[in-house]
């Protein structure tokens, strides 16, 4: 046995036994469920250097490329019931780097976070970051050829697309004919006018940030650009809003705003949708813009996500959305909808006011739901709250809930293992039930997240608990899983394997199961003893589910858990036993119904989890 088994991951088919027809059990994998998201950071996912040195160059620490993710590759992240690949660090992004012989501008490394650079700060949208490509000259072709791969898998593409900043040196270097660079043709005179692209300190020239905590931009190595210099005359707002030449070592200073018609005063300079279309579809948003005259950065954007969707990306994630007017986001999103009902667009949204307006009036499919669920799944993992803190939190969300992503890790966001968040991946095992299986919304898993990766180490700009998106690195527990190219876990621990089968057991189960796409209504459990167990059920047409987990990491809980009378009046169970049988493991338990209420006994280890089907 392993030093911890897996605690009772249970998904059951429930057949009755009393009343009795011929026992069958039911095909409950069969039926589509849930999609499923793959974030993986396409610059470190095949890399299999293991050198790992702080601030190490490319040819020190190695790089992944977009050939890394072989057919092997993708099977095995198919087989995690995968439906959706987030590539994210795709877009050529400043690095600090010489392709000059592609023609290529050199990145001052004073404004470029890391040695890798920072996939948010875009210098290009028309082309791809030339380090993840084997021949750099063919970057692009080569990354036509994995969304080919990821098709032919089974598996839709996404990227990112970061409206509202792009890096400090934007300078397109593949943009089609007639298409003009962010600011080419602004008016550099004024801080604002609607058409102009960015916003600008009017007189005044940039000025590098003053170092903070000891940081230097390579780790203080020379480099013939660290001069503490960058020219940029007038000076121009900083992505997060900074408004002086000189922003702060803590602004998004790599960056700049990118303007949508808000002026300086925050009003708009635009016009507004009509209150009533957060009740029309994006045919009817589409048609409400096609006479508008809209500012120049809404036409850009709206062009390179056409020219995306024309290479066969079947989705885009949208980086701090909420920085961003939504109607733009109305305009935005109805144009790509009409050139793909079916594109997969999520956004980054931390205000819980903001949300319904980005889903209903801007179009979008889906949302972090990060600042209530993930924040209060988290504060339970840590020992902060008690289970039963996540019923509000749904409830509030009944009316949205499908439109809320949930997700354990991302890369904004500490490992699970690392000491900021739980110190141990097993402590994951039953947020990760609950959050996948608690909502109609789809479930995020982060590559290395199934093998317990912790970054424990830190790879140059920023601090270790979180995998960095700054450098060039090798992910140790990722690395472990891809065993030199072969995907198949030969080098994980008898730990990290088990915690692996866990994910796929689950995600696979909820990518297939129908039930979840259906109705949810929570058990409240009573009694200290049982503050760290949350139970709920889930039904959809004659499939039905109960979900025990136990967030307490050593004691085993023991109780009966009752199913109220009006739940078993809406599945349709009348007096008896019934029998549940674990279709991943193998073990049995009853329900047992009396007087129209039911009752299973339950015991439940530390950290485990049980997912009964009717």
């Amino acid at each position: 046995m392993l030093k911890y088994a897996l605690p009772g991951l249970l998904a059951l088919s429930v057949t009755a036994c009393v009343p009795s027809t011929e026992s069958t059990p039911k095909a409950s994998h069969e039926a589509k469920g849930k999609p499923v998201v793959y974030q993986v950071f396409t610059r470190l996912f095949g890399n299999k250097n293991t050198t790992n040195k702080p601030w190490g160059t490319k040819a020190e620490n190695g790089v992944g490329k977009f050939n890394d993710f072989t057919d092997v590759a993708l099977k095995e992240i198919k087989a995690m019931g995968v439906s959706h690949v987030w590539y994210t660090g795709v877009p050529h992004h400043a690095v600090v780097g010489d392709y000059s012989d592609l023609g290529l501008s050199q990145d001052d490394p004073d404004v470029v976070k890391g040695r890798a650079g920072s996939p948010y700060a875009i210098k290009d949208y028309y082309n791809v970051n030339p380090d993840l490509a084997v021949n750099p000259a063919n970057r692009l072709q080569e990354f036509e050829a994995l969304i080919a791969r990821t098709h032919n898998n089974g598996m839709k593409v996404i990227i990112d697309i970061v409206p509202n900043h792009i890096a400090r040196g934007y300078q397109s270097a593949s943009k089609p004919a007639g298409v003009e660079d962010f600011g080419q043709t602004d008016d550099k005179t004024v801080e604002y006018h609607r058409d102009n692209n960015l916003y600008y300190v009017v007189g005044q020239d940039f000025k590098v940030p003053q170092a903070r905590d000891g940081y230097q931009p390579l780790g203080g190595e020379a480099h013939p650009l660290v001069d503490d210099k960058f020219v940029e005359s007038p000076a121009k707002w900083t992505g997060n809003g900074t408004r002086k030449a000189q922003p702060d070592a803590y602004d998004w200073y790599e960056t700049v705003k990118v303007n949508f018609g808000v002026r300086p005063d925050g009003s708009h300079d635009f016009t507004a949708l009509p209150a009533d279309y957060t009740d029309k579809d994006y045919q009817q948003h589409a048609a409400f813009w096609a006479d508008k005259d809209v500012p120049s950065s809404w036409k850009k954007f709206r062009d390179i996500a056409s020219y995306w969707q024309a290479k066969g990306v079947d989705g885009f994630r949208y980086d701090m959305a909420e920085m961003v007017p939504v109607e733009f986001w109305s305009y935005m999103n109805s144009s790509i909808k009409t050139t793909n009902p079916n594109a997969f667009l999520l956004a980054e949204v931390y205000n819980p006011k903001m949300y319904r307006d980005y889903i209903r009036l801007g179009k979008m499919d889906y949302l972090y739901d990060k600042v209530e669920f993930y924040d209060t799944i988290k504060a339970i993992m840590q020992g902060k709250a008690d289970a039963n803190a996540l019923i509000p939190i749904q409830k509030g969300m009944a009316d949205i809930e499908h439109h809320m992503l949930h997700f354990m890790e991302n890369h904004d966001e500490h490992r699970i293992a690392s000491p900021d968040f739980a110190g141990d991946a097993r402590k994951a095992m039953p947020g990760m039930v609950v959050s996948t299986l608690i909502s109609t919304s789809p479930t995020m898993l982060y590559f290395g997240q199934d093998v317990g990766e912790a970054g424990e180490q830190s790879a140059g700009f920023g601090g270790p608990g979180r995998t960095t998106i700054f450098d060039y690195w090798g992910v140790p527990a990722h690395q472990r899983w891809m065993n030199g190219g072969k995907f198949d876990g030969g080098q994980l621990s008898a730990d990290e394997r088990s915690l692996h089968d866990f994910y796929k057991r689950l995600l696979t189960f909820s990518a297939s199961s129908k039930v979840l796409t259906g109705e949810y209504v929570p058990l409240v459990l009573e009694g200290n003893e049982l503050s760290k167990v949350f139970a709920f059920v889930r039904w959809s047409g004659d499939e039905r589910l109960i979900v025990v987990s136990n967030f307490d990491v050593e004691n085993k809980v023991e109780f009966k858990l009752t199913v109220p009378a009006d739940v078993i009046e809406k599945w349709g169970l009348s007096d008896g036993r019934y029998t549940l049988t674990d279709q991943l493991y193998g073990s049995e338990q009853s329900l047992i119904v009396a007087n129209g209420v039911g009752a299973v006994d339950v015991v439940v280890d530390g950290l485990g989890s049980f997912v009964w089907a009717l």
